[in-house]
């Protein structure tokens, strides 16, 4: 190679949890070259989840089922796009082996034990956690506040019945979502109470919390309403300033 010739910098080596939608739009992404310096090198799945296999199959992405064959593939970060029980499962053994997590399934980290161990996982082993602001716009905004002082933080989750279908924690109240004639609360408290009820359904609550005043202090109100044919995210942030 001649004395000066420019450096090509290396692709950044990803490796992804999970064959959802989000899992599908990387990929594309990917492939539609939308994602310079990224390369995709495996997709994790679960023995006997087809659509996994299927999909990477599709994009020509070595398909995995558990995470020494992921870590043959060396890959630099994981991004997560599965399920709190994935983040659970995998999050401490990639931190600390130095891989860099990419935590969608916030919700997860509700759990403030594997949330503790996996910022010492994460020193540990020289990686970074990382947990995007998803569906919320203007996060950062949230964080400057809470410099100058947030008193309050609330996140309402309102989404027509048929999307409460199916979680256990709804089932239990005995609830017949298919005759509600008007907005019914399923859950009003702290986020880190209400979080783990909904696994798939207010991770942005978890978010929230984490880039705010912590999910204690952030109220969780979560709502099947019959009005609404789209989901709807309603946040509330109030602070006081004493001047002299």
């Amino acid at each position: 190679m001649p004395p000066f010739a420019p450096q090509v910098a290396r692709p950044i080596k990803v490796a992804v949890l999970g064959g959802g939608m989000i899992a599908r739009l990387v990929l594309e992404q990917a492939r539609g070259g939308k994602l310079p310096g990224m390369e995709i090198v495996a997709l994790l799945g679960r023995q006997g989840a087809s659509r996994t296999e299927v999909l990477a199959r599709q994009f020509g992405v070595p398909y995995v089922l558990d995470r020494r064959a992921l870590m043959a593939h060396a890959p630099h970060a994981v991004l997560e796009a599965a399920s709190h029980d994935a983040v659970r499962e995998h999050l401490l053994p990639l931190l600390r082996a130095g891989v860099s997590v990419i935590v969608l399934s916030a919700g997860a980290l509700a759990d403030q034990a594997l949330t503790e161990a996996a910022e010492a996982a994460a020193k540990a082993g020289g990686a970074r956690l990382l947990v995007p602001s998803g569906g919320i716009g203007g996060l950062d905004a949230l964080n400057a506040a809470c410099v100058a002082g947030v008193d309050e933080v609330s996140i309402q989750v309102a989404k027509p019945p048929a999307a409460w279908k199916g979680i256990a924690y709804v089932e239990r109240l005995a609830i017949d979502l298919d005759r509600l004639a008007a907005p019914y609360v399923l859950f009003d408290g702290a986020a880190r109470d209400g979080v783990p009820h909904f696994p798939q359904n207010v991770n942005i609550a978890a978010v929230l919390s984490l880039g705010g005043i912590g999910m204690e202090r952030t109220r969780l109100r979560v709502v099947a309403d019959p009005t609404l044919t789209v989901n709807t995210h309603t946040i509330r942030v109030a602070g006081y300033v004493l001047r002299a």
